[in-house]
């Protein structure tokens, strides 16, 4: 049996981000569709607070995979990053093993991909200042990809680090440091919620109407978006059935909140279900992750090294 194994520089090289946000779409819109098979994730608890999660899906035309992740708050004082990941791929009609490949890259990526989709769709078309809470991996990753969806002029940085937030500011001449998250917030036309905090870094009265709202963060014991904010707002999230499930598998924020409130952005992209009504509605996607964003980016990038002969492959 031959196995194609892609390395995190090879996943890097061969992942084209303007086609991960359409593969996305894809796969956002095949989910809300019922055309893609993935149940609730399962999780066991590690040391220093980490755990270890697969996720497998099946979607017809996005492949047959699982993904194995492992998260450890605590791995920064390790200088390891706190999420790593494997990815495999199968042959959805026979089964067998076709790709292992790094899976920390597209994890970070798509993650931040599927809140700059809901940006293109959500946020105002004339949306200019952009701001950033949190400088690690996903504010990195945000900062990467969010400019590709709207014309940002002005991108703010936050952290309660403020080194790492001067020292992502430093990477885009659009870009600076500020302070506090309060003072990131207001007047920002879109904010990217990237951090690793258990209490909320954002309040509903920061937010100006009109604003587009993302949130990636899960971190017990409350999340990093405020409560009263997603209740406020017009809601959306990957699918109903998983991010309103009792934390960890769900998103803590919208425990106990009727799903029916949020909208699927599956929904949004097929059109059965509206997206931002005005300039002044708030809008806010919360994510929980989901193995269908995963399927979508590791299938682009099995595709891409196939056609371009990457990897290295393996008997087994």
């Amino acid at each position: 049996m031959r196995l194609l194994m892609l390395s995190q520089a090879d996943v890097s090289s061969l992942l084209d981000l303007d086609r991960l946000l359409d593969a996305l779409e894809d796969g956002f819109r095949a989910l809300s569709a019922g055309r893609v098979e993935v149940p609730a994730r399962t999780a066991v608890s590690a040391e220093n607070e980490g755990w270890l999660a697969t996720m497998p899906g099946y979607g017809s035309g996005l492949g047959l995979g699982v993904k194995l992740v492992s998260v450890f708050p605590h791995n920064h004082e390790l200088s390891a990053p706190s999420h790593q990941a494997l990815i495999a791929l199968f042959d959805p009609a026979t089964g067998s093993p076709v790709a292992v490949m790094d899976g920390t890259r597209i994890t970070a990526i798509r993650t931040a991909g599927a809140a700059a989709v809901s940006a293109r769709h959500l946020s105002r078309e004339d949306a200019r200042v952009l701001a950033i809470l949190g400088a690690g991996v996903q504010g990195h990753a945000h900062l990467e990809i969010m400019p590709r969806v709207r014309n940002f002029e002005e991108i703010r940085v936050a952290s309660r680090t403020p080194d790492r937030a001067r020292r992502l500011a430093a990477l885009d001449p659009r870009a600076h440091a500020l302070e506090s998250f309060e003072d990131a917030v207001r007047g920002a036309d879109v904010v990217a919620l990237c951090t690793h905090s258990g209490e909320p870094v954002i309040r509903r009265e920061w937010v100006a109407p009109g604003t587009h709202v993302t949130s990636v963060g899960f971190a017990p014991p409350s999340g990093e978006l405020d409560r009263e904010l997603a209740e406020a707002a017009n809601l959306y999230v990957e699918s109903r059935a998983a991010a309103f499930l009792p934390p960890p598998a769900g998103c803590m924020e919208l425990a106990g909140m009727d799903p029916d409130r949020a909208t699927e952005l599956g929904e949004l992209l097929l059109g059965t279900r509206p997206g931002r009504r005005s300039r002044q509605e708030v809008t806010v996607y919360k994510s929980m992750g989901h193995a269908v964003e995963d399927l979508a980016a590791a299938s682009l990038v099995h595709r891409e090294a196939v056609a371009k002969g990457a990897g290295s492959v393996v008997q087994l």
